[in-house]
């Protein structure tokens, strides 16, 4: 299994390479700047620079791209639209860090989190523009996608548990009626997702156990 992270040099995607690799995966980092994952295989570009040519020996390709400005918010669209059209039609898997900000709250699948009168101020931008995202990619059918949403908090230092529970578009809240999860138990199941292949064309989400 040959799988491509893109953006791998940040805290999430130096956590999947790890974990894809741990599975046996042959995994390539593709970065901008000096590797700093573990992968042995690099392809220093910047992602808008890549091309067909660069994804197609992959079978999975993972995007951990992240922007958190308001210049560069609008580059979670761009950057998603840049890789759909790269692996468009071919057998290349495409998955995708996610937000949770548009995990929905209700069965109607009418309200999401980031409607709610509680959620942060700070983070509306960024959670509108990753679901403006999303909701792009949900109509890709020339693509083999999935989307995964960690869970409301979702901690960057948090310890491993290797213990997980896997949800859907809901938001999803585990037996002590929380929605946390780390960095490092959601790379956990990046991988797995990566190496079943179990969510084609489908958002799902991912909280602690």
């Amino acid at each position: 299994m040959k799988i491509a992270v893109i953006c791998a040099n940040g805290k999430a995607g130096q956590l999947i390479v790890k974990e894809a690799m741990a599975r046996g995966a042959d995994v390539t980092a593709v970065v901008r700047s000096e590797n700093k994952s573990t992968a042995t295989n690099v392809i220093h570009k910047d992602l808008f620079d890549l091309t067909t040519a660069d994804l197609e020996s992959f079978d999975i390709v993972i995007d951990a791209f992240g922007a958190w400005t308001s210049e560069t918010l609008p580059q979670h669209s761009s950057s998603l639209k840049h890789l759909c059209d790269l692996v468009s039609g071919k057998s290349t898997r495409l998955l995708v860090v996610g937000g949770a900000g548009s995990l929905y709250v209700n069965p109607e699948h009418t309200i999401q989190i980031m409607d709610e009168t509680n959620f942060p101020e700070i983070f509306k931008p960024l959670a509108a523009h990753m679901g403006k995202a999303l909701d792009a990619l949900r109509t890709r059918t020339d693509v083999k996608w999935t989307y995964l949403s960690p869970a409301g908090d979702f901690q960057a230092d948090g310890e491993k548990t290797g213990k997980y529970i896997w949800g859907g578009e809901e938001l999803t809240l585990n037996a002590k009626g929380e929605s946390v999860i780390s960095y490092a138990d959601y790379a956990a199941a990046m991988a797995d997702e990566a190496l079943t292949g179990n969510h084609i064309q489908q958002r799902i989400s991912v909280v602690a156990e």
